[in-house]
């Protein structure tokens, strides 16, 4: 480093531009020597000379990547970069005629606002913001990617950054480029979109009425997996706020495309699409109908059974309990999916992360609470611990009086005497259901399937004397 320092003030311009790649190499590879060029007092040397009218165009390029690098690693690595000045430095470079210049400087601006928002307020305070906007509309395809992630990463810490770079008017212009060619521009703009969107419903709004959809569900089966993971993070951003905002995606199509999406995917691609229509059915009847009728229900059993990864079943164990919590024809269609026995096996599964098995407990609640689909409630009565069979107990006892046809299947496949072997404290809910249960048939019967009727049968027949 050292040795390095006074080559940058060296005669020679291509020897001044080599050492600075050379020290950004360095600083790139890790934080120990990101910090040696921090110590070794470089960086104020490389924002003078970037700031410089008359400095090359390549050694901007260079000064410009060493700041990136430094800053990459950590929020205190970036904070020593804006320290010495070097946001002054990077917008005068963002003016600069040579596309590649602004390109190094963005990609330096986007490194320093990633980490927190206090470091993202200062880029903006700098002026950034409209600047990285005029550089979206440059033709240079990567000079459009690297304004793009930098709006993205400018955008995502707070509602206050994200209508900042709402106000320059950048939604317009990231709407234009969503059917670009190039996938790595996409990826970046569907990011941006996203992380504008999340924050609150007037921007989430904003993003939708720059006319992004219908053609924004094209980009679902787009050959590029990030693209297809930024797309069905941005409808999930959307409709996660409010009924009004998921049923305008309803109504172009979008619920049936992140189906088919997930039918397409493998992996931690899916979660944002199976949050997406978590989020859909939690707001309302209607929109939890819609997911029901565009097959959801199965394609979700199918991510259930298929993945292994925690995060991605808990999703989906959630999205399952916002489907079937809303009335006995929702919890009917989770029923009939089969979800019951695998929900409870992720329940009780100790191999299961613990938020996994809190989100499967919680959706098997709030289904079972309305499901009066009792085929698939019986076999629940065999497995489920206590605290589940409360659930299951209680909704039989509000089915069974009203209907005889289902009191006759309960005792004829075991039900009944199932029922009959469950040890409930006297007083307890579990008991007040079971009473319920019981007051729907004849004294006899229940005493016929209670335990220990057999003995006491035999019992009768030592003590009767035969006239």
């Amino acid at each position: 480093m050292s040795l390095l320092r006074p080559l940058l003030l060296d005669a020679v311009p291509t020897i001044q531009q080599t050492a600075a790649l050379a020290l950004g190499r360095l600083a790139n590879y890790n934080d120990d020597l990101a910090e040696a060029v921090v110590k070794g007092d470089i960086l104020p040397q490389l924002v003078y000379s970037l700031a410089e009218q008359n400095t090359q165009r390549f050694y901007k390029k260079a000064a410009a990547f060493v700041l990136r690098a430094v800053a990459k690693h950590s929020p205190e690595l970036a904070q020593a970069v804006v320290d010495c000045g070097a946001l002054d430095a990077l917008v005068i470079s963002l003016e600069e005629f040579d596309p590649g210049v602004k390109e190094a400087a963005a990609w330096a601006i986007s490194y320093i606002a990633r980490h927190n928002a206090q470091l993202s307020q200062a880029v903006v305070d700098a002026g950034v913001v409209p600047l990285l906007v005029l550089c979206i509309q440059e033709p240079e395809i990567a000079l459009k990617r690297v304004a793009a992630s930098a709006l993205s990463d400018i955008a995502k810490h707070s509602p206050e950054l994200a209508q900042t770079v709402v106000d320059t008017g950048a939604i317009a212009h990231l709407a234009q480029m969503i059917l670009n060619p190039d996938a790595k521009l996409k990826r970046q703009v569907f990011s941006a979109l996203s992380q504008i969107a999340k924050h609150s419903v007037d921007v989430a709004e904003m993003v939708v009425e720059a006319e992004i959809f219908p053609a924004t569900l094209v980009c679902l089966k787009d050959p590029d997996e990030y693209v297809r993971k930024n797309v069905a993070t941005l409808i999930r951003e959307i409709t996660k706020h409010t009924p009004e905002l998921s049923q305008i995606i309803v109504n172009v199509g979008g619920v049936a495309a992140v189906i088919d999406y997930l039918g397409d995917s493998k992996g931690n691609v899916r979660l944002p699409g199976i949050m997406m229509l978590g989020y859909v059915a939690t707001h309302s009847e209607n929109l939890a109908m819609a997911v029901i009728v565009s097959k959801g229900v199965s394609q979700l059993a199918i991510c259930l059974e298929e993945e292994q990864d925690h995060h991605t079943k808990a999703a989906t164990a959630w999205a399952f309990g916002q489907i079937g919590r809303h009335t006995p024809e929702h919890a009917k269609a989770v029923a009939v999916a089969n979800v019951f026995p695998k929900l409870l096996n992720l329940y009780l599964d100790t191999e299961s992360s613990e938020d996994l098995q809190a989100k499967a407990k919680k959706a098997l609640k709030s289904i079972l609470q309305k499901c009066t689909y009792l085929p698939a409630l019986e076999p629940l009565l065999y497995e489920a611990p206590s605290n589940i069979l409360k659930h299951v107990i209680c909704q039989f006892s509000k089915v069974l009086p009203h209907d005889s046809k289902a009191r006759r299947l309960f005792v004829t496949s075991g039900g009944l005497k199932k029922v009959q072997e469950i040890k409930a404290e006297p007083g307890s809910a579990i008991q007040e259901y079971i009473n319920a249960i019981n007051n729907c048939y004849p004294e006899e019967i229940v005493r016929y399937y209670s335990p220990g009727y057999s003995e006491t049968l035999l019992e009768r027949i030592d003590n009767y004397q035969p006239v």
